[in-house]
């Protein structure tokens, strides 16, 4: 009988859940900690932000999706994780222990780096729904007395496309309520270009999305660090294509969403061999832990060396489809250790993203994330704000239903097919 641990109830941890359940031998027994009691679809939280969803309209209660597939549930957050021991200190003193562990807690979120970024200091986010309700108040504060609009992502930041769509959901919103000509809007971003999504671009995602930007009228500036931000005023270096600072900008604004930068959550952060220098778990092809064997990672907590180095500091995203293909690699090698064998499954490092401009979308496929690729596609329309809508509520239902059924392998043989479709 073995006991395994997930760390997490996000969307690596819920799906690790029901793929480890169905995994394990009837005898064995899973208990996901988290700290919060409830699950909530991050992708939507865009919407949250300008009042186009509630919160309970994305959000479930953990514990009794767990009870119904037979596993434990504890509300706790982790304050340390004792890998030498094999144990998870909770913040209530409690000590968890574990044959095997999977970290699945997703980021810490580095607001502190940068002087009066984030909710408690004078710009809004949308990584949690928590924020993206105080976005949203906001917001709804700003379009009575509406300005200038500062949008993007930090330095070290390595999730940009909830960025572009952030802006993009923002500017169909101010053009319905008629008030768009009273508001300037500036894109900064770490990035080379617009469009390089931490992936040296997909397909022609720079020419789409710098087209898309002039046809909204949204200036950008890229290579850009944010060094400071006061109360409506954000202070950017913009550096060249050697990374050497070009331009200094101060830029004013009435509202503000950047996002932040990404690092290991402080249960796991110094742990030496568990962790790198950021914070990141360390994996193998596996996703399993070099020095700690019964210690896996999955999602946006590992650690993936960017493609090349930037001019400024950019990260590599971890996408749905690459986290939904760790949990099953995952689920997979955990129970050949069982059974005695060595792990053999590897997650296939696959980018799918779509990404709803409130009216229209950007869609995009690449396969490998990595480049050189052998599928290389990115497209936008109405279709991928439909899409979207979709997959919130196709996903919602599966957590709902506790099911492990693949959900992104399905939205890129659709993708595969449209394409298809082009090409005749």
């Amino acid at each position: 009988m073995a006991h395994i641990v997930i760390l997490g109830a996000g969307i690596g941890g819920l799906p690790m859940a029901f793929e480890m359940k169905e995994n394990a031998r009837p005898e064995d027994t899973i208990t996901v900690i988290s700290n919060t009691p409830t699950f909530h679809f991050v992708p939507s939280n865009p919407w949250v932000a300008v009042d186009w969803r509630d919160r309970d309209e994305i959000e479930l209660p953990i514990a009794p999706i767990l009870e119904k597939k037979g596993v434990a549930f504890i509300p706790v957050g982790a304050q340390r994780v004792h890998p030498e021991r094999n144990e998870v200190e909770l913040a209530d003193g409690r000590l968890i222990r574990y044959d095997y562990l999977v970290i699945a807690t997703g980021p810490k979120l580095a607001f502190d780096e940068i002087e009066g970024l984030g909710p408690q200091g004078h710009t809004q986010s949308i990584c949690h729904v928590e924020h993206a309700e105080h976005a949203k108040d906001a917001w709804m504060d700003f379009v009575k007395d509406p300005g200038p609009i500062v949008v993007g992502a930090v330095q070290g930041a390595s999730c940009f496309g909830p960025a572009y769509e952030y802006a993009m959901i923002m500017e169909t919103d101010l053009r319905r309520r008629k008030i768009r000509d009273k508001v300037p809007m500036t894109f900064v971003t770490s990035e080379p270009y617009i469009g390089h999504l931490g992936l040296n671009g997909v397909g022609d995602s720079k020419g789409l999305m710098e087209s898309i930007f002039r046809d909204k009228a949204v200036r950008w500036i890229c290579n850009a660090k944010v060094t400071k931000v006061e109360a409506g005023l954000m202070h950017v270096l913009e550096h060249d294509d050697e990374g050497k600072a070009k331009k200094e900008h101060t830029l004013p604004f009435k509202y503000s969403m950047m996002l932040p930068a990404f690092k290991g959550v402080d249960a796991v952060l110094g742990i030496d061999g568990l962790v790198n220098p950021r914070g990141f778990v360390l994996i193998d092809e596996h996703q399993r832990n070099p020095r700690y064997p019964n210690v896996f990672g999955i999602g946006v907590c590992v650690a993936i060396a960017p493609t090349e180095p930037t001019p400024v500091p950019t990260g590599v995203p971890k996408t749905g489809y690459m986290i939904e293909s760790m949990v099953t690699a995952t689920a997979h090698n955990i129970r050949a250790l069982l059974d005695g064998k060595p792990p053999t499954e590897k997650a296939t490092w696959n980018a799918v993203c779509l990404a709803d401009f409130g009216d229209r979308g950007a869609a995009f496929v690449a396969i490998p994330q990595i480049a050189p690729r052998n599928v290389n596609w990115f497209a936008e329309g109405y279709w991928v704000h439909l899409a979207k809508i979709a997959f919130e509520r196709y996903f919602l239902r599966k957590m709902k239903k506790g099911t492990s059924e693949p959900i992104y392998e399905k939205i890129v043989m659709k993708a595969m097919g449209i394409m298809k479709l082009k090409d005749h």
